[in-house]
């Protein structure tokens, strides 16, 4: 696919300085090990096998979130010229000038909110129409999901999710010639039910999430959809389910571009482990909401640095 042409006047102010702010944490890793990366065959889950093999499509994608954490997904309903358009959009919008985007506030769209008015009347309705399409596909994929969980029935309590928190962002990753490599995005977990990850791109990787110890890269493919299970899953299923660290390295010579659409529910949701083969005295967590969630990450990086995530809900 052809690109816009590159302009360093689309980078933020002090650009050149900012892809070494993670050093520190990129040595920390080489002394705990865990710098070999290896790229990796994630589960594929075609979900034509919904209408054809169901009972085996959906067994798949349990076994997929528990021993993985993350799968593809082929066959998913999403057109794939409104994805490569979204990825026009997307390019055009990180190539205006920075103080543009700045004075203007192109950036950011969640279901309920609306760009900028210098975002194209186009651009803004191919984002809510991918935003709708990544929102419907998340909630199906969260049902299987749930309801593969051990004794879960047809009658069990789902998650309830809105639309208006959950958001779709729109990632770019410049080139960083560092020798170590440097961090596009830090080691995290997603702090919602369930992500799904979109990149146009086929020749330039950067994702990559530990596995057994080791982090292992994740080969793109355009065709796909990639999933990965966020906190609130994990432990609504109990730690069934994993919400597994992963992070973004970047290219030392091209930018990567990704979108990434959040799963999340409202924000007084209770969120516990319900499935009717969890007692009380077996769950791993206590109850919490996702409104108390989000308040106790941000409390805890300000005060330390860091997320601390579901350690904090943890009580067993």
């Amino acid at each position: 696919m052809e690109e816009h042409d590159y302009d360093s006047n689309s980078n933020p102010p002090l650009m050149s300085t900012y892809k070494h702010l993670f050093v520190e944490q990129h040595r920390l890793d080489m002394d705990m090990g865990a710098i070999d990366v290896d790229e990796c065959e994630l589960p594929v889950i075609d979900l034509a096998g919904l209408m054809e093999a169901e009972q085996v499509c959906r067994a798949d994608m349990v076994r997929a979130a528990s021993e993985w954490g993350f799968f593809q997904v082929t066959n998913h309903g999403v057109p794939q010229a409104l994805l490569r358009e979204l990825h026009d959009a997307q390019v055009a919008v990180f190539r205006r000038p920075f103080q543009e985007k700045v004075t203007e506030r192109l950036l950011g769209f969640s279901p309920g909110k609306t760009t900028g008015p210098s975002t194209s009347i186009r651009a803004r309705a191919v984002i809510e129409e991918v935003s709708r399409a990544m929102y419907e596909l998340a909630q199906k994929l969260a049902e299987i999901l749930m309801r593969g969980l051990p004794g879960a029935g047809e009658g069990e309590t789902m998650v309830t999710t809105r639309e208006e928190t959950c958001f779709l962002r729109l990632n770019r990753y410049p080139p960083c010639a560092m020798a170590m490599g440097g961090f596009g995005l830090c080691p995290h977990t997603d702090s919602d039910l369930l992500t799904i990850v979109h990149q146009q791109q086929d020749t330039v990787g950067g994702l990559q999430l530990l596995k057994g110890g080791r982090w292992v890269a994740v080969k793109p493919s355009p065709s796909t959809l990639i999933v990965n299970v966020g906190d609130l899953l994990q432990a609504w299923s109990n730690d069934v389910y994993k919400s597994v660290e992963h992070r973004v390295m970047a290219n030392a010579t091209l930018e990567r571009f990704s979108m990434a659409f959040f799963l999340c529910p409202s924000y007084h949701t209770l969120i516990i482990p319900s499935s009717s083969h969890v007692h009380d005295d077996d769950a791993h967590y206590r109850s919490f909401t996702f409104g108390e969630y989000r308040k106790q990450i941000m409390e805890d990086v300000r005060s330390t640095g860091r997320k601390i995530g579901l350690h904090r809900f943890r009580t067993r």
